[in-house]
Protein backbone atom coordinates (compact mmCIF):
# COMPACT_ATOMS: atom_id res chain seq x y z
CA UNK A 1 0.00 0.00 0.00
CA UNK A 2 1.37 3.69 -0.79
CA UNK A 3 1.76 5.22 2.83
CA UNK A 4 1.66 2.40 5.32
CA UNK A 5 3.44 -0.58 5.93
CA UNK A 6 3.36 -3.17 8.49
CA UNK A 7 5.65 -3.23 11.43
CA UNK A 8 6.79 -6.77 10.95
CA UNK A 9 8.19 -5.18 7.48
CA UNK A 10 10.35 -2.30 8.40
CA UNK A 11 13.88 -2.21 9.51
CA UNK A 12 16.32 0.05 10.90
CA UNK A 13 16.87 1.75 6.92
CA UNK A 14 13.10 2.78 7.12
CA UNK A 15 13.70 5.05 9.85
CA UNK A 16 13.87 8.09 7.51
CA UNK A 17 11.18 7.18 5.82
CA UNK A 18 8.37 6.00 8.73
CA UNK A 19 10.28 7.46 11.87
CA UNK A 20 12.54 5.88 14.64
CA UNK A 21 9.91 4.55 16.90
CA UNK A 22 7.87 2.53 14.01
CA UNK A 23 11.82 1.43 12.36
CA UNK A 24 12.81 0.10 15.94
CA UNK A 25 9.77 -2.22 16.30
CA UNK A 26 9.82 -3.80 13.25
CA UNK A 27 13.72 -4.57 13.98
CA UNK A 28 12.31 -5.72 17.63
CA UNK A 29 10.04 -8.14 14.95
CA UNK A 30 12.48 -9.42 13.43
CA UNK A 31 14.78 -10.29 16.38
CA UNK A 32 11.61 -12.43 17.46
CA UNK A 33 10.99 -10.05 20.49
CA UNK A 34 7.45 -9.92 21.30
CA UNK A 35 5.86 -6.83 19.72
CA UNK A 36 2.14 -6.17 19.64
CA UNK A 37 1.53 -6.24 16.02
CA UNK A 38 0.64 -3.18 14.08
CA UNK A 39 1.08 -0.65 10.89
CA UNK A 40 2.50 2.57 9.97
CA UNK A 41 2.44 5.60 8.18
CA UNK A 42 4.94 7.23 6.54
CA UNK A 43 6.03 10.86 6.67
CA UNK A 44 4.64 11.64 3.29
CA UNK A 45 1.06 11.34 4.44
CA UNK A 46 0.24 14.27 5.86
CA UNK A 47 -3.77 14.74 5.04
CA UNK A 48 -6.50 12.29 5.62
CA UNK A 49 -7.89 11.94 2.01
CA UNK A 50 -9.95 9.46 0.53
CA UNK A 51 -7.29 7.60 -0.74
CA UNK A 52 -5.32 7.28 3.25
CA UNK A 53 -8.69 6.51 4.44
CA UNK A 54 -8.95 4.19 2.68
CA UNK A 55 -5.67 2.58 3.48
CA UNK A 56 -5.90 3.19 6.64
CA UNK A 57 -9.21 0.99 6.78
CA UNK A 58 -7.81 -1.80 4.99
CA UNK A 59 -4.50 -1.78 7.27
CA UNK A 60 -6.96 -1.55 10.60
CA UNK A 61 -9.40 -4.20 9.33
CA UNK A 62 -6.11 -6.49 8.68
CA UNK A 63 -5.80 -5.97 12.36
CA UNK A 64 -8.92 -6.73 13.32
CA UNK A 65 -8.82 -10.70 11.95
CA UNK A 66 -5.09 -11.17 12.84
CA UNK A 67 -4.23 -13.30 15.70
CA UNK A 68 -4.57 -11.94 19.20
CA UNK A 69 -7.18 -9.64 17.88
CA UNK A 70 -10.24 -11.02 16.80
CA UNK A 71 -12.52 -8.08 16.83
CA UNK A 72 -13.81 -6.19 13.79
CA UNK A 73 -12.80 -2.39 16.14
CA UNK A 74 -9.38 -3.77 17.76
CA UNK A 75 -8.31 -1.35 20.46
CA UNK A 76 -5.37 0.25 19.13
CA UNK A 77 -1.96 2.51 20.20
CA UNK A 78 -1.84 5.31 17.68
CA UNK A 79 1.42 6.83 18.22
CA UNK A 80 4.12 9.62 17.14
CA UNK A 81 6.69 8.15 14.79
CA UNK A 82 8.73 11.53 14.13
CA UNK A 83 11.13 11.62 11.91
CA UNK A 84 14.99 11.29 13.79
CA UNK A 85 12.67 10.67 16.95
CA UNK A 86 14.14 7.66 19.26
CA UNK A 87 18.14 8.24 17.60
CA UNK A 88 21.56 7.96 19.44
CA UNK A 89 21.13 11.84 19.01
CA UNK A 90 17.67 12.70 20.23
CA UNK A 91 14.60 10.88 21.77
CA UNK A 92 11.92 13.13 21.30
CA UNK A 93 10.56 11.43 24.77
CA UNK A 94 7.52 12.79 25.62
CA UNK A 95 7.20 15.68 22.58
CA UNK A 96 4.79 14.06 20.66
CA UNK A 97 1.34 12.49 20.93
CA UNK A 98 0.15 9.18 22.15
CA UNK A 99 -3.36 8.18 22.19
CA UNK A 100 -4.24 4.59 23.73
CA UNK A 101 -7.10 2.32 23.45
CA UNK A 102 -8.54 3.46 20.74
CA UNK A 103 -11.37 1.73 18.55
CA UNK A 104 -13.30 1.79 14.97
CA UNK A 105 -10.89 3.40 12.19
CA UNK A 106 -12.82 6.75 12.35
CA UNK A 107 -11.10 7.09 15.95
CA UNK A 108 -7.83 5.72 13.92
CA UNK A 109 -7.81 8.35 11.91
CA UNK A 110 -8.92 11.31 14.36
CA UNK A 111 -5.62 10.07 16.26
CA UNK A 112 -3.21 10.05 13.41
CA UNK A 113 -4.44 13.57 12.55
CA UNK A 114 -3.28 14.35 16.27
CA UNK A 115 -0.06 13.00 16.33
CA UNK A 116 0.72 14.91 12.79
CA UNK A 117 -0.78 17.70 14.81
CA UNK A 118 1.67 17.91 17.86
CA UNK A 119 4.48 18.03 15.28
CA UNK A 120 3.93 21.62 15.10
CA UNK A 121 3.28 22.18 19.21
CA UNK A 122 5.36 24.69 20.74
CA UNK A 123 7.48 21.90 22.85
CA UNK A 124 8.41 19.73 19.70
CA UNK A 125 9.44 23.36 17.59
CA UNK A 126 11.40 23.74 20.56
CA UNK A 127 13.35 20.35 20.85
CA UNK A 128 13.94 20.08 17.42
CA UNK A 129 15.64 23.73 17.66
CA UNK A 130 18.08 22.42 20.44
CA UNK A 131 18.75 19.50 18.77
CA UNK A 132 19.21 20.71 15.12
CA UNK A 133 17.01 18.56 13.83
CA UNK A 134 16.31 19.78 10.32
CA UNK A 135 13.24 17.78 8.53
CA UNK A 136 9.99 18.06 10.93
CA UNK A 137 8.34 15.40 9.51
CA UNK A 138 5.73 12.89 11.22
CA UNK A 139 5.26 9.44 10.95
CA UNK A 140 2.74 7.26 13.28
CA UNK A 141 2.37 4.41 14.51
CA UNK A 142 -0.85 2.18 15.00
CA UNK A 143 -0.29 -1.11 17.46
CA UNK A 144 -2.55 -3.83 18.87
CA UNK A 145 -3.34 -2.33 22.44
CA UNK A 146 -1.70 -4.60 25.53
CA UNK A 147 -4.94 -4.57 28.14
CA UNK A 148 -2.06 -4.21 30.70
CA UNK A 149 -1.73 -5.34 34.54
CA UNK A 150 1.39 -4.16 34.94
CA UNK A 151 3.61 -1.62 32.84
CA UNK A 152 6.87 0.04 32.91
CA UNK A 153 10.61 1.28 31.65
CA UNK A 154 13.44 -0.42 32.12
CA UNK A 155 16.97 0.49 30.99
CA UNK A 156 19.45 -1.85 30.34
CA UNK A 157 22.42 -0.28 31.90
CA UNK A 158 22.25 1.96 35.37
CA UNK A 159 20.80 5.07 33.70
CA UNK A 160 22.54 7.31 36.80
CA UNK A 161 25.91 5.67 36.63
CA UNK A 162 26.65 4.22 33.26
CA UNK A 163 27.16 0.81 35.17
CA UNK A 164 26.36 -1.79 32.04
CA UNK A 165 26.30 -4.27 34.25
CA UNK A 166 23.00 -3.36 35.70
CA UNK A 167 19.52 -3.08 34.85
CA UNK A 168 16.93 -0.54 36.07
CA UNK A 169 13.13 -1.26 36.27
CA UNK A 170 10.53 0.60 36.77
CA UNK A 171 6.90 -1.23 37.27
CA UNK A 172 3.51 0.42 38.19
CA UNK A 173 -0.02 -1.32 37.86
CA UNK A 174 -2.13 -0.91 34.24
CA UNK A 175 -1.39 1.29 31.52
CA UNK A 176 1.74 3.54 31.55
CA UNK A 177 -0.64 6.99 31.71
CA UNK A 178 0.15 7.65 35.50
CA UNK A 179 3.68 7.74 35.12
CA UNK A 180 3.83 9.16 32.68
CA UNK A 181 1.87 12.07 34.11
CA UNK A 182 3.99 11.88 37.30
CA UNK A 183 0.44 11.00 39.54
CA UNK A 184 2.11 7.70 41.15
CA UNK A 185 5.83 6.38 41.83
CA UNK A 186 6.39 3.50 40.48
CA UNK A 187 8.09 0.76 42.09
CA UNK A 188 11.82 0.82 41.30
CA UNK A 189 14.47 -2.05 40.86
CA UNK A 190 18.20 -2.76 40.31
CA UNK A 191 19.35 -6.04 39.37
CA UNK A 192 22.75 -7.24 38.10
CA UNK A 193 23.15 -8.74 34.83
CA UNK A 194 26.36 -10.85 36.22
CA UNK A 195 24.35 -12.33 39.30
CA UNK A 196 20.47 -11.70 38.63
CA UNK A 197 20.95 -10.28 42.63
CA UNK A 198 18.60 -7.93 42.81
CA UNK A 199 20.44 -5.19 44.19
CA UNK A 200 17.64 -2.66 45.14
CA UNK A 201 14.11 -2.90 45.71
CA UNK A 202 12.02 -0.30 46.03
CA UNK A 203 8.28 -0.46 46.45
CA UNK A 204 5.90 2.55 46.74
CA UNK A 205 2.31 3.44 47.28
CA UNK A 206 0.62 3.41 43.88
CA UNK A 207 -2.57 5.07 44.49
CA UNK A 208 -4.30 5.16 41.25
CA UNK A 209 -3.61 3.49 37.56
CA UNK A 210 -5.84 3.53 34.56
CA UNK A 211 -7.49 0.96 32.35
CA UNK A 212 -9.12 0.52 29.64
CA UNK A 213 -12.93 2.17 28.90
CA UNK A 214 -15.15 1.52 26.25
CA UNK A 215 -13.42 4.97 24.01
CA UNK A 216 -9.98 5.73 25.36
CA UNK A 217 -8.98 4.89 29.55
CA UNK A 218 -10.16 5.61 33.11
CA UNK A 219 -8.53 6.58 36.27
CA UNK A 220 -9.10 3.90 38.66
CA UNK A 221 -8.30 3.78 42.35
CA UNK A 222 -5.86 0.70 43.50
CA UNK A 223 -7.35 -1.47 45.87
CA UNK A 224 -5.75 -1.51 49.21
CA UNK A 225 -4.96 -5.04 48.97
CA UNK A 226 -2.75 -3.91 46.02
CA UNK A 227 -0.99 -0.27 47.03
CA UNK A 228 1.89 -1.02 48.67
CA UNK A 229 2.24 -4.62 47.33
CA UNK A 230 5.16 -5.44 44.74
CA UNK A 231 4.52 -4.91 40.96
CA UNK A 232 6.74 -7.56 40.23
CA UNK A 233 7.47 -10.77 41.55
CA UNK A 234 11.24 -12.67 41.12
CA UNK A 235 10.36 -14.58 38.31
CA UNK A 236 8.55 -11.70 36.23
CA UNK A 237 11.98 -9.61 37.25
CA UNK A 238 13.99 -12.39 35.33
CA UNK A 239 12.16 -12.41 32.36
CA UNK A 240 12.72 -8.63 32.10
CA UNK A 241 16.11 -8.58 32.46
CA UNK A 242 16.27 -11.52 30.30
CA UNK A 243 14.21 -9.37 27.44
CA UNK A 244 16.25 -5.76 28.21
CA UNK A 245 19.45 -8.43 27.59
CA UNK A 246 18.57 -9.51 24.28
CA UNK A 247 16.76 -5.92 22.91
CA UNK A 248 20.32 -4.53 23.73
CA UNK A 249 21.70 -7.51 22.30
CA UNK A 250 20.27 -7.07 19.02
CA UNK A 251 20.69 -3.07 18.48
CA UNK A 252 24.34 -3.36 20.18
CA UNK A 253 23.76 -0.61 22.89
CA UNK A 254 22.16 0.00 25.59
CA UNK A 255 18.28 0.51 25.21
CA UNK A 256 15.73 2.26 27.20
CA UNK A 257 12.67 -0.52 26.57
CA UNK A 258 8.70 0.52 27.34
CA UNK A 259 7.34 -2.55 28.38
CA UNK A 260 3.91 -4.13 29.46
CA UNK A 261 2.57 -7.28 30.99
CA UNK A 262 -1.28 -8.32 29.58
CA UNK A 263 -3.86 -9.96 32.05
CA UNK A 264 -2.77 -13.62 30.62
CA UNK A 265 0.64 -12.77 32.16
CA UNK A 266 2.14 -11.90 28.43
CA UNK A 267 5.13 -9.99 28.18
CA UNK A 268 5.69 -7.43 25.61
CA UNK A 269 8.17 -4.89 24.53
CA UNK A 270 6.62 -1.52 23.52
CA UNK A 271 9.27 0.81 22.05
CA UNK A 272 12.85 0.22 22.85
CA UNK A 273 15.51 3.56 22.26
CA UNK A 274 19.10 4.22 22.96
CA UNK A 275 19.86 5.03 26.27
CA UNK A 276 21.06 8.94 25.73
CA UNK A 277 23.58 10.95 27.57
CA UNK A 278 24.98 8.34 30.13
CA UNK A 279 28.24 9.52 32.25
CA UNK A 280 31.14 7.49 31.48
CA UNK A 281 31.03 3.88 34.20
CA UNK A 282 31.62 4.52 37.72
CA UNK A 283 33.74 0.78 39.40
CA UNK A 284 32.96 2.05 42.57
CA UNK A 285 29.35 3.90 42.17
CA UNK A 286 26.44 3.49 44.92
CA UNK A 287 23.43 2.25 42.80
CA UNK A 288 21.00 5.28 42.68
CA UNK A 289 17.49 5.58 41.86
CA UNK A 290 16.98 6.05 38.00
CA UNK A 291 13.20 7.95 38.93
CA UNK A 292 14.34 10.88 38.16
CA UNK A 293 15.83 10.30 35.03
CA UNK A 294 12.03 7.92 34.09
CA UNK A 295 10.19 11.62 35.15
CA UNK A 296 12.40 13.56 33.18
CA UNK A 297 12.05 11.27 29.71
CA UNK A 298 8.73 12.06 30.23
CA UNK A 299 8.61 15.45 30.66
CA UNK A 300 6.78 15.02 33.84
Amino acid sequence: MGHTRRLDELTAGDADRFGGKSAGLGELLRAEIPVPPGFALDADATELDDALRTELADRYAELGTGAGAGSPDPPVAVRSSAIGEDSAEATFAGQQDTYLWVRGVDEVGEAVTRCWASLHSAEAVAYRERFHVARPAMGVTVQLMVDAAVSGVLFTCNPVTGDPSMVAINAAWGLGLAVVGGEVTPDDYLVSKVTGEIVRATVNDKRIEYVPAEHGTRRVEVGEDRRAAPCLDDGTIVRLVELGTGIARHFGSPQDVEWAIDRAGELFALQSRPVTGLPQPQAASAPTSAMALVMKRFGA
